[in-house]
Parts: C-alpha cells; structure tokens; sequence
C-alpha cells in the first residue's frame, strides 16, 4: 500500500491508529492524510481536525450493453472492491477503531476527545481529534453538505 503524509504535521493519536488499522485491510492500495485548516489550539483545549484519502484496489469486471439499442457490445471496466460503507463495516469490526460517529457512501466521521493533564501542571486541557476518510476521486464536499 502507498502511503502519502507529506501534508500531515502527525498530529493525532487517533489518526495514527487509524492510519495502522486500514494499512492492515488488502482491499486499500493508496491512502493519503492531510491536516484540515480546521485545526486551533487554545488555552483550555486542542482540536486537531485531519483528513484520510483512500483508494481501494480494484478488479475487472465484464459488461455487457447494446450500442444504439441494437448491437451488443462487451465492456471491461475497472471496479472497487471495496466501497466507503464496506470500509465502515471492516472498521467497526475493530476494538481499537470501533464505528464511525457519523458515515454516508462517501466519508467517515470520528470525533475522539481526551483530558490530557501535563505534569506539574493542576489545570490540563481538553484534546478533540477530528478525522475524516474520504475516498480519492469523488467530488469534493462543501461545508454545507455535511
């Protein structure tokens, strides 16, 4: 599998554990992680927002059609083997991944948050790592699509 975090600051425990989890799936052969510009930091917490691009393997599949209504013609073409909702399943199934918090066909929502309290320190602050998991190729979605 390809592996592409040259946008990603590793950030995130989360995502790394993500990140472990689909590299061990066959059906993955290109995943890409972002830091989304959603990330901030302030004095009582930490958001840190990323984002998973995957592309699953595919295979060929024969189809057959009728050009012009008439004459049949045959077809190969290149399908997934895997859909977002398949790799939801597969995700879920794990103890360490678990379900999404959200999930349509085409992405995955986790949102995990953490008390993190730093030594010598009596206040901590709160840490929020949101991810997202997109497959590569679809169209991008706008903020007010979620």
């Amino acid at each position: 599998m390809d592996l592409d975090t040259t946008d990603w600051s590793g950030e995130g425990a989360f995502t790394q554990t993500l990140i472990d989890a689909v590299r061990g799936l066959g059906q993955v052969t290109f995943l890409r992680v972002e830091d989304a510009r959603s990330s901030r930091t302030d004095v009582d917490y930490n958001f840190i927002s990323n984002e998973v691009f995957v592309r699953f393997r595919t295979r060929d599949a024969v189809r057959r059609a009728k050009v012009l209504g008439l004459l049949p013609v045959t077809r190969t073409v290149a399908e997934p083997v895997m859909t977002v909702t398949g790799l939801e399943q597969a995700l879920g199934r794990l103890d360490e991944v678990g379900p999404p918090d959200y999930a349509d066909e085409g992405m995955l929502q986790y949102l995990r948050t953490e008390r993190i309290v730093p030594p010598y320190q009596t206040r901590g602050y709160k840490l929020v790592e949101l991810v997202r998991v997109y497959e590569v190729g679809t169209p991008p979605r706008g903020d007010d699509d979620v």
